[in-house]
């Protein structure tokens, strides 16, 4: 079932998501659902926030960026085949020098900026069994993790703009909560006007 993803504005992107176990309600049903909201977004990874769920869960298929061409073959590699859940997820270090790359966001449709990363990220997580893994993650990989990862922090990709820049798209941020936008994708807006 495809979910409307939550717009810019809305709280629950705010919100630090809560670990959850075993027994959380509907789980597989819910991934499931998640993987078809993302790719019915055409997007590369999806965070429960993003669906009005305040958990530590997403969703990345990054294979997409495997077609760029601008990346060396290590990178398209990696890319290729990476498609995972991830749940509980804890970055334990980032490290390497800082690099900009142009970010979008689903819930924050029509605005896309670079954003400064660092490019190596080591973590852990728990796989769709509740198997605990550790893994390090490089490149173009390791930003997608970090942007989902943000996600289930309270964290989106505007805030780690520049004052000036976060002036420059403000009325933009404001028109997409008040759904003054045409996603090509099912979205909740959280300061939609009735009626309207």
């Amino acid at each position: 079932m495809i979910l409307p993803i939550v717009a810019y504005g809305d709280p629950v992107l705010r919100k630090e998501s809560k670990k959850i176990n075993v027994d959380y309600p509907n789980l597989k049903e819910l991934i499931t659902n998640m993987k078809e909201t993302m790719y019915n977004a055409s997007g590369v990874g999806l965070a429960a926030p993003q669906i009005g769920k305040a958990i530590r869960l997403f969703i990345i298929d990054a294979s997409p960026f495997a077609e760029d061409e601008d990346l060396d073959d290590e990178d398209r590699a990696t890319l290729k085949t990476f498609n995972k859940v991830f749940i509980n997820a804890q970055i334990i270090e980032e490290e390497g020098e800082e690099w900009a790359f142009n970010e979008g966001c689903l819930s924050i449709p029509d605005v896309r900026q670079d954003v400064f990363r660092q490019p190596k990220v080591t973590f852990e997580y728990q796989d769709e069994e509740f198997n605990a893994h550790t893994q390090v993650l490089e490149g173009l990989a390791a930003r997608v993790f970090q942007h989902e990862y943000d996600h289930i922090e309270g964290i989106l990709f505007t805030d780690k703009l520049s004052s000036l820049k976060k002036r420059l798209i403000k009325k933009k941020l404001e028109n997409i909560s008040k759904g003054k936008i045409n996603a090509d994708y099912r979205m909740r807006f959280p300061n939609l006007k009735k009626g309207k």
